[in-house]
């Protein structure tokens, strides 16, 4: 499914309201298969060659609750599982449909993960530090349930960058330790920014 400004990470939630024939069409057939399919970033119009207006990196989605309406549109939420990179365009479906691989995050040196993942923490903990108590709560428990960089920067990148083109590029980062330097200098220069 391709959407203009919307990028969907891996352990992310997206809800989407399915309307247009083709997606009904694919939803349709993901439910009747595997219940998968892939959510890419829209670049541009709809014409010639995908690969030119279709970000090269998506994420495959589960469709994890799904209510079909009477006028035959969908009402879905999506959960994000992998990032794979879209490699071929195929033309025989009714909508966009794509080969893909996927991309595995690895964070390299191993030893050094869980300083990555108590500075990125630290990041995070300033940058909110000037909200009610209870949403400080709610954020750092949502934190607790990662056990590796990986998922922690899926996490904070799925919750806390609204920016399109910034999102786009962290889900590219194929280097973990790379997303967690970024992601720890947006923090940074937000939560300055706001003392401003």
């Amino acid at each position: 499914m391709l959407l203009p400004d919307c990028t969907l990470f891996p352990h992310g939630g997206l809800p989407l309201f399915i309307f247009e024939p083709r997606y009904r069409k694919m939803l349709e057939d993901a439910i009747e298969g595997d219940c998968f399919f892939a959510v890419g970033r829209l670049l541009g119009d709809e014409q010639g060659d995908p690969a030119t207006f279709v970000s090269p990196v998506g994420t495959i989605g589960l469709v994890r609750a799904s209510r079909e309406q009477k006028d035959g549109t969908s009402q879905l939420l999506v959960h994000g599982v992998m990032r794979v990179r879209f490699t071929d365009w195929h033309d025989d479906r009714d909508y966009p449909y794509a080969s893909i691989e996927p991309l595995i995050s690895v964070f390299e040196p191993e030893n050094q993960a869980a300083g990555a993942m108590k500075t990125l923490r630290g990041a995070v903990e300033d940058a909110i530090r000037n909200l009610p108590a209870e949403v400080q709560e709610g954020v750092l428990a949502l934190l607790d349930r990662a056990d590796e960089p990986a998922l922690m920067t899926d996490i904070i990148s799925q919750q806390f960058i609204h920016e399109p083109d910034l999102r786009q590029r962290l889900l590219e980062t194929a280097s973990v330790g790379s997303r967690v330097s970024i992601l720890c200098d947006y923090l940074h220069r937000a939560s300055h920014g706001a003392e401003d």
